[in-house]
């Protein structure tokens, strides 16, 4: 079998470990970066959709699966499937359910799935935003409407914060065009985690549950980033929790999709937190999420690539997993999430053992890794219980040599 993974990061990467780990014979990633050593990497941009599918089809490629949210929203899987190409991930249509903040909200109030009461505004709509934070309680919640790399979301504490926020997003449009208009939302207090499933139209089969630590600095303090590190499984989510999120959020949404003529075929990943009064939805992702897929694949006993094809088939499948727990840690340039310098080299990468090393963003220049993105490296480490794991990813760290890079030190301690 042939595979094309879409997509550069630490996601990707671990999509390509998988499809490895069982034995796939040619793995490809487009663009990919130096450090994905187990896949081909081809020179074509994620959002290049009609260069995408010309080479998949010279290639004779039998699947392709589509990692990032842009190259979703550019229609990658829509020109796949007219050209008659196998690919796995939501059509353009369908993946709005995180294109847009804004439609995603309608969706689930039109179809009572529990979520934060909201309003919505565009960037004509500036003194009607700060008329309707005049009436909210603090903290509150500011989301840019489109894809902003899983940085377009801020938590102001005080009405002061909100407005200016507002400000930044709509008038000086910090976020590009994905703050031309936004959502607030209440602020949802609670235990977050982050479930993903695997789906095709009315079936749906649901991975293990993550915790994701969006926060940049130990404690949860500091911006949002787009993941500092994660766990699987969460222990504070009881199995009523996974059964009643299964219940009140993945199969609504499977069914409000068919119901609003866009069924979803690909991974549905829902932010979710556990609230006084119920699970609520914080945000959906239309794609594998990152950092979670890379603590979660790992745990996959079941051949990922026969697994995708068959649903595509619209069989049934059976999925097995892993009893082992995972802890991963990021590793990210000093000054993310805002700006970084890039080029610093990483050394010792191959004195690590026993752990998965996931590359984010790195580059390889005159034959040395060197750091190229925020997000640089992503190190995992499984064991019997998320104790063990952590205690594993914590020493094998420390063997990295870079004097560009810092990361949390508190992933999976409060669990």
């Amino acid at each position: 079998m042939k595979v094309l993974v879409i997509g550069r990061g630490g996601r990707e990467h671990a999509i390509v470990k998988k499809f490895k780990r069982d034995g796939v014979r040619e793995v490809f990633c487009a663009p990919g970066n130096p450090g994905m050593v187990e896949a081909t990497l081809v020179d074509i941009e994620e959002t290049q959709v009609n260069e995408l599918v010309r080479w998949a089809k010279g290639n004779t490629i039998d699947l392709t699966v589509v990692g990032p949210e842009a190259a979703l929203m550019a229609g990658a899987v829509d020109e796949f499937e007219a050209q008659g190409l196998k690919a796995f991930g939501p059509k353009k249509a369908a993946a709005y359910l995180e294109g847009s903040k804004a439609f995603a909200k309608r969706l689930m109030i039109k179809y009572n799935i529990p979520t934060a009461a909201y309003g919505e505004f565009d960037n004509t709509q500036v003194a009607e935003a700060h008329a309707f934070l005049d009436q909210q309680v603090m903290p509150i919640v500011i989301k840019a409407d489109g894809l902003a790399a899983g940085k377009g979301v801020v938590i102001s504490y005080t009405l002061e914060e909100a407005k200016q926020t507002v400000n930044d997003m709509l008038i000086d449009a910090s976020f590009g065009e994905a703050s031309a208009s936004v959502v607030i939302e209440e602020f949802l207090d609670g235990e977050e985690f982050s479930l993903m499933s695997f789906v095709a139209g009315d079936k749906f089969y649901s991975m293990p549950v993550a915790r994701d630590y969006k926060r940049v600095f130990d404690q949860d303090e500091g911006p949002n980033t787009g993941g500092m590190g994660a766990h699987s499984p969460h222990p504070l989510i009881t199995a009523t929790d996974y059964q009643n999120a299964l219940e009140q959020v993945v199969k609504p949404t499977v069914d409000a999709m068919i119901a609003e003529g866009t069924p979803f075929t690909g991974i549905l990943y829902a932010g979710l937190v556990k609230t006084a009064t119920g699970l609520k939805v914080i945000e959906y992702n239309a794609r594998f999420g990152d950092p979670e897929t890379e603590v979660i694949l790992p745990l996959m006993e079941t051949d990922l690539a026969t697994m995708l094809l068959d649903l595509l088939a619209g069989k049934e499948v059976g999925i097995t997993w892993s009893d082992e727990q995972t802890v991963g840690v990021v590793l990210a340039a000093k000054g993310y999430p805002g700006s970084y310098a890039t080029g610093v080299p990483i050394r010792h990468l191959d004195t690590l053992q026993g752990v998965d090393i996931y590359h984010m963003g790195t580059n390889l220049v005159d034959g040395e890794i060197v750091t190229n993105g925020g997000r640089v490296l992503f190190v995992v480490a499984q064991g019997k219980d998320l104790k063990e794991a952590r205690k594993k990813v914590y020493e094998e760290i420390k063997k990295i040599d870079c004097d560009d890079l810092f990361y949390r030190k508190d992933i999976a301690k409060k669990v």
